[in-house]
């Protein structure tokens, strides 16, 4: 259960970056339900990359590692959500 905690941030804190991203860049605002679909995927990206890179906390559990893995989830999720609004934005 402890390994599936890292993940399970990862995704959440990818969700309100998605979320956040999408209010900073309202035109590439895909509205809630697929900002936060963006952004759960962009997070489990995000976290996995940054963790490989090592600097996405490495799955351990003390205030910095978490703090690590909220920050690479969030970013990841907030990066796909805007290359997606982007992708769609250039499409119309």
């Amino acid at each position: 259960m402890e390994s599936l905690l890292p993940l399970i941030i990862n995704l959440v804190s990818g969700a309100v970056g998605g979320n956040a991203a999408g209010k900073i860049f309202k035109n590439l605002n895909l509205g809630t339900l697929w900002n936060s679909v963006a952004g759960i995927v962009g997070g489990g990206i995000g976290g996995q990359v940054m963790g490989m890179l090592g600097m996405g906390g490495g799955g351990s559990m003390d205030l910095m590692g978490i703090i690590q893995t909220v920050a690479s989830g969030g970013v990841g999720g907030g990066v796909l959500m805007a290359i997606v609004g982007f992708i769609k934005k250039a499409m119309k």
